[in-house]
């Protein structure tokens, strides 16, 4: 991954591929301990025919003889809020040459928040999925380069690394072939990642699932020659005094099984793995934060395939822990799954259970593509919307209506999988909310911020984008302050 560091240099002196520094209001370049005033004001008075401008992530590229840069770098801050400086950061980050080796980031960042901020924005805003590249092309990518946040604090450039590297670990994944990842290599994946940050990991194999009554798993998995899993990651700390549970949809390739999608539809299906790919990458920055509480992942790992053994729509399966659910679509898979993981997780009587899903079509018609919906029980929902705010990651609070519980009733099971189609995206998680029981709860559908399928923008690049990990990070971070 991209190295990131930091400096007390002038800025203006440093040999570097590229010089990063902000644009607030009039058009005049931020001021920044590191950067002579006289530098500044030149620099100021050059870029003005260029009219930069202030609004984030609005690039101006150009030369200055007065900076040992190879070219300067403008960005708009906007207000300079720690969001609009991760943002700014991660739009520069694209604008510095060709493999840049080092770059240099002076942005206005005060505190050390400000500063994580502008360092997670570089590392993401360069990140590059080459997995499949020739090794020439491979080389192209920025992972080599060195940025350098003029003046961070060394402790919020090792916290900026551990978040983006999570996210950047989850794009990673969610951007693997499902050829390549299926539910054994995912799980497999996971002993791996999880052993080398110290994690306790479990994995349930098909007939270890079968003989404990995980019937949403295997149903959804069964028309796939390639198996579920079921894996478990814990990250237990001396002293934890509470566990929170998360559990993730990781639907390696979801073609719809016996009600098949369309091609269109299938196109970003590898992403439908992206709940449980970022329970997996949470606990590894848990670990390597030492954050002093307890996270138990739960990654709920299954191919939705058509075939002759594939479930069929009218069929009944029973979920973990004895609820029987009348399959109506084999589409609405992604809540069976997450039903057996939920029932299991509580088991264990965490504090709260949080799951993360690409679950609904219904959550892109309500919220668009990039603000994902956050149900549950509203304590838990509105601290998952406050840390979302916190680190300025779209979430919404959505209710959970009443009326729509009795769309999923069946008439010859506990449930059905589907509801009404208006209101979609409400109803998967009124039928989440039966498996989670009394335990404090909250369900967030990262259906289409999970993958970005137009351009990129701000620290975010076309694919997987990392959806949920910083949210969920700074979530468990203020249930260790409350």
């Amino acid at each position: 991954m991209t190295a990131l560091a930091t400096t007390s240099d002038v800025v203006s002196s440093i040999e570097a591929d590229a010089l990063i520094l902000g644009i607030l209001g009039e058009g005049e370049i931020t001021a920044h301990a590191q950067l002579p005033e006289d530098v500044r004001a030149a620099l100021t008075a050059s870029a003005a025919a260029l009219e930069p401008s202030a609004k984030v992530g609005s690039v101006t590229v150009f030369v200055h003889p007065d900076v040992a840069a190879k070219r300067v770098v403008l960005v708009g801050v906007g207000e300079g809020s720690d969001g609009d400086l991760r943002e700014a950061a991660g739009a520069a980050s694209r604008a510095c040459g060709k493999e840049p080796k080092r770059v240099v980031i002076a942005l206005p960042a005060l505190t050390d928040a400000a500063q994580e901020a502008v360092g997670e924005g570089a590392i993401l805003g360069a990140y590059r999925f080459t997995s499949y590249l020739s090794s020439e092309a491979a080389d192209d990518a920025y992972s080599g380069a060195e940025w350098i946040v003029a003046g961070a604090d060394e402790a919020a450039i090792a916290r900026a690394k551990i978040i983006a590297g999570a996210v950047a670990g989850t794009r990673d994944l969610v951007n693997t072939a499902p050829l390549d990842l299926y539910p054994a290599s995912f799980a497999e994946e996971a002993e791996d990642l999880g052993h080398r940050a110290g994690l306790a990991v479990t994995v349930w194999e098909p007939q270890q699932l079968a003989d404990e009554g995980f019937g949403g798993i295997l149903a959804v998995g069964m028309g796939s020659s390639r198996l579920p899993r079921l894996v478990r990651v814990a990250y237990k700390p001396k002293g934890a005094k509470e566990t929170v549970a998360l559990v993730g949809k990781g639907i390696t390739f979801d073609s719809g099984g016996i009600s098949l999608k369309q091609n269109d539809g299938m196109q970003t299906m590898k992403s439908d793995m992206a709940g449980a790919a970022a329970v997996l990458h949470i606990l590894i920055a848990a670990a390597r934060l030492e954050l002093p509480i307890a996270v138990t992942g739960w990654l709920c790992l299954a191919e939705n395939m058509p075939s002759g053994t594939a479930q069929r729509p009218s069929d009944v399966i029973r979920i973990h822990g004895g609820k029987s659910v009348e399959v109506l679509n084999t589409d609405a898979e992604g809540r069976l799954v997450l039903a057996d993981g939920l029932d299991r997780a509580r088991e264990d009587n965490p504090a709260v259970l949080i799951d993360i899903a690409t679950l609904t079509g219904a959550q892109g018609l309500a919220l668009g593509s990039q603000t994902s919906g956050v149900m549950g029980t509203p304590e838990v929902r509105d601290a998952v919307v406050a840390a979302a705010t916190e680190v300025a990651e779209p979430m919404w609070a959505m209710p959970l209506p009443e009326h729509l519980r009795e769309t999923i009733e069946s008439k010859v099971a506990d449930l059905k999988n589907t509801g009404d189609r208006q209101g979609g995206m409400l109803s998967a998680g009124l039928f989440l909310r039966e498996f989670a029981g009394t335990t404090p709860w909250a369900h967030l559908d990262i259906a289409r911020p999970a993958f970005n399928e137009g351009s990129a923008y701000g620290f975010t690049p076309p694919g997987g984008t990392g959806a949920a990990v910083r949210t969920l990070i700074q979530f468990l971070h203020n249930r260790e302050e409350a």
